[in-house]
C-alpha cells in the first residue's frame, strides 16, 4: 500500500494560512472578504484551463490528474529493504542455482525487479540486461517529463492570466473615472487576479512540479541500483560482496539508522 506524502498538503495549507493571517492581522475577518472575487477566480482558473487545452493533446491532459496526484504520495521502495531482497536472492541463487529464483518472483512486488530477474533466469547477457533495463528507465523519464510539463505550464500560465485579469479590471476602472470614490476599491479588485495567479503558481503548481522532478530522480536512482543488484545476482557474486556494493548507495543517515537497529537487535538478543 502506498504511503501518503503529508508534506505536500501541509505545505499548501500552511502557505494559505500565512496569507490569511497577513490579511486578517490588521482588519480581522472583514478584510478577508475583500480578497474574494468570483470573477477573478474565473479569469485565472478558466484561463489556465483554456491555455492547457491549447498547449496539450487530450490524452496528455487526461494524465494530468494522475500526475498531480503523485505529488501527494511517497515512492514505495526503501533502499535497505531493496538491498535485503537482493542479498536473499543472491544467497538462493548460489545455493540452488539461478533458475530457482523464478519461484521467488511471487513474493516480489516491484515489476522492474521481476523483469530483471526473469531476464537473468533466461540467461540473457549482463550487457543486454543493462541495455534493456536502462531503455525502460529512459522511457519512464520521458513519460514523467511529459506529465510534469502540464503542471509546469500551469505554473507559467497562472501569473500571466492574473495579469490579464488585472489589465481587464484596470480598463473597466478607467472607464469609470467620473466617480473618484470608486477608484480605490476598483483598483484593489483589479489587482486580486494577479494575487491569485501568483499564489497558484508559487504555492501550488511550481512546487508540485519540483517535487515530481525529485521523485523521478529518486525513482531513477532506485532502478539503477536494481540493475546493479540483478547483474550481481546473475553473475553469482558473493552475497556479502553484493551487500557491500549496494550499501555504497546508502546515505550516511540511513547507514547510521541501520547500525542503530543492528545494535538494538543485538542488545535484545543478549537480554533474552
Amino acid at each position: 500500500m502506498r504511503k501518503r506524502d503529508l508534506l505536500t498538503p501541509i505545505g499548501i495549507t500552511l502557505g494559505f494560512i500565512m496569507i490569511m493571517l497577513a490579511i486578517t492581522s490588521k482588519e480581522g475577518t472583514d478584510g478577508l472578504a475583500r480578497f474574494i472575487d468570483i470573477s477573478s477566480i474565473f479569469i485565472v482558473l478558466g484561463g489556465i484551463v483554456a491555455s492547457l487545452f491549447i498547449a496539450f493533446k487530450m490524452d496528455q491532459l487526461k494524465t494530468g490528474g494522475k500526475v498531480l496526484k503523485e505529488a501527494f504520495y511517497k515512492n514505495n521502495q526503501e533502499l535497505p529493504q531493496l538491498i535485503a531482497l537482493f542479498i536473499m536472492l543472491s544467497e538462493r541463487a548460489r545455493r540452488e542455482g539461478i533458475l530457482a529464483l523464478e519461484n521467488e518472483l511471487e513474493n516480489v512486488d516491484d515489476d522492474f525487479v521481476k523483469k530483471g530477474i526473469l531476464l537473468a533466469v533466461d540467461g540473457i547477457e549482463p550487457e543486454v540486461i543493462n541495455d534493456i533495463m536502462n531503455a525502460e528507465i529512459t522511457a519512464m523519464e520521458e513519460r514523467h517529463i511529459k506529465g510534469r510539463m502540464i503542471i509546469e505550464k500551469a505554473g507559467e500560465y497562472a501569473p500571466a492570466w492574473g495579469m490579464i485579469g488585472t489589465l481587464t479590471g484596470l480598463i473597466l476602472m478607467l472607464n469609470n473615472l467620473t466617480d473618484p470614490a470608486s477608484l480605490g476599491p476598483n483598483m484593489a479588485v483589479a489587482l486580486i487576479t494577479t494575487l491569485y495567479g501568483t499564489v497558484l503558481a508559487n504555492l501550488v503548481f511550481l512546487p508540485m512540479a519540483s517535487k515530481l522532478e525529485n521523485k523521478t530522480e529518486d525513482e531513477v536512482f532506485m532502478k539503477e541500483i536494481i540493475i546493479e543488484g540483478v547483474i550481481g545476482v546473475q553473475s553469482g557474486q558473493n552475497p556479502r560482496i553484493l551487500e557491500e556494493k549496494l550499501s555504497a548507495f546508502l546515505s550516511d543517515e540511513v547507514e547510521e539508522a541501520e547500525e542503530d537497529d543492528d545494535l538494538l537487535s543485538e542488545e535484545d538478543a543478549n537480554e533474552a
